[in-house]
């Protein structure tokens, strides 16, 4: 405990006898006796102050009489600048010595056992400081406000035991030692007097939920003196929704048990009468807004139970429509007439007089390193335009989808310096926008992954985006960089480019679980990117590219001497035609566009509106690849209250060849799409189903000697020439302490196929098997099933195959997924059952992609 403080002594000469004159008492009020006159003043005990500071503080001075009580306010004046520890004045016949013990000074100030609430948070609030003189008085209200912290986290067991440790030279340590203690739940959530409404209806509309198992990632579990008061009003609000005017909380008391763990939260609440609406009216003074107009926008009528919350929206909606007209301080007034007699509540709607406002002036705040041009080419107002709500919450939507500031963006509306004009004051807060991140992970797409990049998103505060990446895993490699200006010369033209090299180990599957790398293409190229807004919310994209790819197989693994003339080539009964004609080099030179329609409210986390996005790319621009490849996306996304956000999505493609047919080496037609530009559809795409898991694929089964089946297989996916995808998901809110840890959970319904390749040539007939020769390695025929000539070995065993999954039947998958920006990096984690399939589909039922940044 904090050492005590000695009360003052006073030395103080014996009182006169009693047969003294100065013993007897006057008849008028007795007068202060003299102790003496001051003769003189001396400090003693000082360290750090000069003895004339130390009598600065006292109104004792040489020369003066002085009494008893002017020596006791002396004492008082001393303590009361709590800079001393002790004080004695001592009287010698008039020489006054002041005898003083400074307060020591504080040497640092030290925390032991906060674990739930860091230094950074508990420091600020802590007034005492290293060089500062200690006090009692001061150790004692950082005592409070150190618990108050903790009553704010709902920690109302915490208690904090100051203590202080004497060091040299008068100066000391003070250490706060806290006791955390656990979260003070809330127990239970009684609520009297309530007739029309369980418990559970009313305890259901409160921010405070009763501690339960099933709660544990809420945080409104705890208990908080301003939700206790917020849920009055919810109450209230409730009730007023629900017809019940009157409706009041008469008492809200909130218990601590006596351990200090839980609460108990007793509301009596007074439910009153229920109201219908009795006459509803609209009265307009402004000319623009007549009546009959607003009168559109009154959902209510007479005989329906009286709503409070349909009134406010009614409010709402008649000021954004005045101020659609440029009126952006009309008031509308609803005014009520309450008639207990038999309960209606009639309603005029009065819109006051007001003048069409015009921006005045356009004011940024906030932005230290984006430049204001990049906030006002957002703004779809300009100083002197009229006023409209809508452009100016249009405009904070575009402002937030740049992605370079903090949510909580505003546009504020102020009085300009006339009645008709406006101050459009945005105050923004910008977050980080660079993004440097070296991390490696576990993919179960591509097992043990490895990438660098480096991003930003605003590079030089003027919106420009500069990235570049390099990538690394057991099926891809990629090294990209890249450049987008925005606005081209100031004007609203985007202009960027990429160059990339990508290696990609395409692979099948071995008796379903184990891959096997099938053909490797090597892609290097670059992109040329233009955009132009057509209108407010379609804009167009244009782009030119050109890479150069180079498809090839494993010479050891798929080829072989099939003439018997020493030269290697794709072996057909090794690899399947349809990879035997995939390999090569080509030259792909496209131009494409897109047309892009978009409301949503974000871009980066939308809640509401819709996207359409129509693609089409011609490659035949030169090169030696043709086709013409198109493709929609469409997404559409509705706030369902409460924190939901459901979303629907469709998508879609088809790729068409330009050139002429093609065959294989033994004359039999094949796909005119190469393999390695059709679609393919699976896990990330469509949940509970595998990497390329749906739609057109050779399955090659492997026989025994004996004819049966040994349980062996390839599963090779040939993609298609069409697909569609259609998704809904229903992403579901938290409490506030999972929504801090970055949990964002979902349910899902996934459908989709890929379908309309040419049937690739499969001989009906089992395969006897592979032989070659022993000494030149030349493939050689076998004389039986499984059997060699005497001078070769059998390579592979007999088989068959079968093509499979070539339909345009949706496969559907079920099932939930969260996303956890976790300490470890971005996680996602997704559980899907497949409804509907068909032959031939992989499926699987829990996937999962963690990175770990160091």
């Amino acid at each position: 405990m904090l050492a005590g403080i000695s009360g003052p002594v006073l030395a103080q000469q014996a009182p006169p006898p009693a047969s003294s004159p100065a013993a007897q008492p006057p008849a008028a009020a007795p007068a202060p006796v003299q102790a003496g006159t001051i003769k003189s003043i001396s400090v003693t005990g000082a360290q750090r102050l000069e003895p004339d500071t130390v009598l600065s503080y006292t109104k004792l001075r040489v020369g003066q009489p002085y009494t008893r009580e002017a020596l006791d306010a002396a004492l008082k004046d001393l303590f009361a600048t709590e800079l001393f520890a002790d004080v004695q004045i001592r009287d010698d016949a008039g020489n006054l010595v002041i005898e003083i013990k400074e307060n020591p000074v504080i040497n640092r100030i030290v925390l032991e056992g906060n674990k739930r609430l860091k230094e950074d948070k508990i420091m600020p609030e802590i007034k005492l400081a290293p060089r500062q003189i200690f006090t009692r008085s001061k150790v004692r209200a950082d005592v409070a406000r150190i618990i108050e912290l903790y009553r704010r986290q709902g920690r109302f067991a915490a208690t904090v035991e100051p203590k202080m440790v004497q060091l040299d030279q008068n100066r000391v340590d003070i250490i706060f030692e806290i006791t955390e203690g656990p979260k003070s739940k809330v127990r239970q959530i009684n609520i009297i007097g309530n007739e029309k409404f369980s418990d559970g209806e009313l305890r259901s509309e409160m921010a405070t939920k009763q501690a339960r198992f099933f709660r544990i990632f809420s945080s409104g579990t705890s208990y908080d003196p301003d939700r206790l008061a917020y849920d009055q009003q919810k109450l209230r609000q409730f009730y007023l929704t629900e017809g019940y005017a009157d409706f009041r909380v008469i008492s809200a008391v909130a218990e601590l048990t006596p351990n200090k763990r839980d609460f108990i939260i007793t509301y009596v609440v007074e439910e009153g009468d229920r109201y219908k609406f009795g006459d509803v009216k609209v009265e307009s003074e402004i000319r623009d807004l007549q009546p009959a107009t607003l009168e559109k926008l009154v959902p209510m009528k007479k005989g329906d139970w009286y709503n409070a919350k349909q009134v406010e929206d009614t409010v709402n909606s008649m000021t954004e429509t005045a101020g659609l007209f440029g009126y952006a301080f009309a008031e509308v007034n609803p005014e009520f007439n309450r008639s207990k007699d038999d309960l209606t509540m009639s309603l005029t709607f009065r819109v006051n007089d007001a003048p069409r406002v015009y921006v005045e002036r356009i004011d940024i705040n906030g932005n230290t390193l984006t430049q204001d041009k990049v906030i006002r080419r957002e703004f779809r107002l300009h100083e002197g335009d009229a006023f409209n709500s809508f452009q100016v919450k249009r405009s904070a939507d575009r402002i937030k989808s740049l992605g370079y500031f903090q949510e909580k963006l505003e546009i504020e509306q102020k009085p300009g310096s006339a009645p008709d004009r406006i101050v459009l004051e945005t105050n923004v807060e910008e977050k980080s926008t660079g993004e440097l991140q070296l991390s490696a992970g576990f993919s179960s797409l591509e097992k043990f992954i490895v990438s660098a990049s480096i991003r930003q998103r605003n590079f030089r505060g003027k919106g420009q985006e500069l990235r570049a990446s390099v990538n690394y895993s057991n099926y891809s490699k990629s090294v990209e960089l890249g450049f987008t200006e925005p606005y081209l010369f100031d004007r609203n033209i985007a202009l960027g480019g990429d160059i990339f090299r990508r290696d990609l180990n395409s692979f099948n599957y071995l008796n379903n679980n184990d891959r096997n790398t099938t053909y490797e293409q090597t892609t290097t190229g670059f992109q040329i990117r233009a955009g132009v807004p057509l209108t407010e919310y379609m804009s167009l994209a244009l782009r030119y590219g050109l890479s150069f790819d180079d498809v090839t197989l494993d010479r050891d693994q798929f080829y072989s001497d099939i003439d018997g003339d020493g030269d290697l080539e794709c072996d057909p009964l090794l690899s399947g035609r349809y990879l035997c004609d995939a390999i090569g080099k080509r030259t792909t030179s496209s131009i494409g566009y897109s047309l892009i329609f978009d409301t949503r409210d974000n871009r980066v986390r939308p809640t509401k509106g819709h996207s359409l996005t129509f693609s089409q790319d011609f490659a035949g621009l030169g090169g030696s690849v043709k086709y013409i490849r198109s493709r929609f996306d469409a997404d559409k996304f509705w706030s369902v209250g409460g924190g939901f956000v459901f979303s629907l999505s469709a998508e879609g493609g088809y790729i068409h060849s330009l050139e002429g047919k093609r065959f294989d080496e033994t004359g039999f037609e094949i796909d005119k799409v190469r393999l390695t530009d059709r679609f393919f559809l699976g896990e990330p795409q469509i949940r509970g189903f595998d990497i390329r898991g749906v739609g057109p694929r050779v399955v090659r089964r492997f026989l025994n000697a004996d004819g049966t089946v040994s349980g062996q297989k390839t599963d090779d996916a040939l993609g298609g020439r069409a697909y569609y995808l259609a998704r809904a998901e229903l992403e579901i809110p938290l409490g506030s302490g999972a929504k801090e840890m970055g949990l964002r959970p979902s349910i899902f319904v996934d459908a989709g196929a890929v379908f309309g390749l040419k049937n690739p040539f499969i001989d009906p007939n089992p395969s006897p098997g592979i032989c070659r020769n022993s000494a030149t390695g030349a493939r050689v025929t076998p004389t039986g099933f499984a059997t060699c000539p005497a001078d070769a070995v059998l390579v592979q065993n007999p088989f068959t195959e079968e093509y499979l999954g070539d339909t345009m039947k949706p496969r559907v998958s079920v099932g939930f997924g969260v996303n956890w920006n976790s300490p470890f990096g971005p996680f996602r984690i997704d559980i899907a059952k497949a409804l509907l399939k068909e032959p031939g589909d992989d499926t699987k039922l829990f996937t999962f992609n963690v990175g770990t940044q160091f």
